[in-house]
C-alpha cells in the first residue's frame, strides 16, 4: 500500500475523534483522523506524525493523520490500511495459494465480513482488525471496548461451525513485537470469545507490518498469547 502527498508534522492536540490540530511547515493545520479509537498513548502533544494532503483541496481538512511516531518506532494508525494490505496479501498468495475469489465486505448470516474467498475449493470468510497500541514490545486489542468486534467473533464462530473457513486476522501496524494478545483490562469478553472462536476453529492469523513514511506492508507472523 503506497500512500501519495505525505509530509512530516507535529501534533498538537485533538479535539475530537475526528481531527487533530497539526503544526505543518510552521503554521497550525487541521487534518483529518483516519483512527476513531483512543489512541491516546500515541496522539500526544509534541508527537511527530506524517501527514497525506488531501486529494481534493476544497476539503474542510487539509490534510489526513496518517503515522506517528512513538520513540523511534514508526505506527501507521490507518484504520483503513489493514484492510487494504490484508487484500494485497491474499491476492498475492500469502495464505498460501492464490485464491480463485476474493470478494470485499460480504455478509452472511448477521454479520458482515471483510473478505470473503475461495481457494483450493473452500469457502471462507475473514475480518481484520488493525492493530495500534503497543507496550513494552507487546500488541494489543482493542484499545477501547468493542461490541462490533464481539458480534464479529461470533459470526465467525458460527461460520466454522456451518463447515467455512473462518479467520480472525490482527494486521499489526508496526515492526518490533513480541507477541500478539487481547486486551484483557480494557475488555475481558473480547479475550475470552477469541478464545471461544480458536477452540471453535477459527483460525487466528497476527502479521506485523513494515511501516514506512509511505507505504504499509504485511511483513511476518508473529505469535499470540490467549
Amino acid at each position: 500500500m503506497k500512500y501519495d502527498n505525505i509530509s512530516p508534522a507535529l501534533f498538537l492536540r485533538r479535539p475530537n475523534r475526528f481531527i487533530a490540530h497539526i503544526l505543518h511547515e510552521g503554521e497550525e493545520k487541521i487534518s483529518h483522523v483516519k483512527n476513531t479509537g483512543r489512541c491516546r498513548e500515541l496522539l500526544i502533544p509534541g508527537a511527530n506524525v506524517l501527514v497525506q494532503r488531501a486529494a481534493k483541496p476544497e476539503r474542510k481538512t487539509e490534510f489526513d493523520l496518517i503515522s506517528v511516531y512513538k520513540g523511534e518506532r514508526l505506527i501507521n494508525m490507518d484504520s483503513a490500511a489493514p484492510n487494504v494490505v490484508f487484500g494485497e496479501f491474499l491476492g498475492a498468495g500469502g495464505l498460501g495459494a492464490v485464491p480463485e475469489i476474493i470478494r470485499p465486505e460480504c455478509t452472511h448470516a448477521d454479520s458482515r465480513f471483510d473478505f470473503y474467498f475461495e481457494m483450493g475449493g473452500k469457502a471462507a470468510f475473514a475480518e481484520v482488525k488493525g492493530v495500534t497500541l503497543e507496550d513494552d514490545n507487546i500488541a494489543r486489542f482493542p484499545d477501547a471496548p468493542t461490541e462490533r468486534g464481539l458480534k464479529h467473533l461470533r459470526g465467525l464462530i458460527t461460520c466454522a461451525e456451518e463447515g467455512f473457513d473462518a479467520y480472525a486476522v490482527f494486521v499489526v501496524q508496526m515492526k518490533g513485537i513480541k507477541y500478539f494478545e487481547p486486551n484483557w483490562e480494557t475488555h475481558r469478553d473480547f479475550g475470552l470469545t477469541l478464545r471461544q472462536a480458536e477452540k471453535a476453529g477459527v483460525k487466528i492469523l497476527v502479521y506485523d507490518c513494515l511501516a514506512e513514511k509511505d507505504s504499509l506492508k504485511i511483513d511476518a507472523p508473529i505469535p499470540y498469547i490467549l
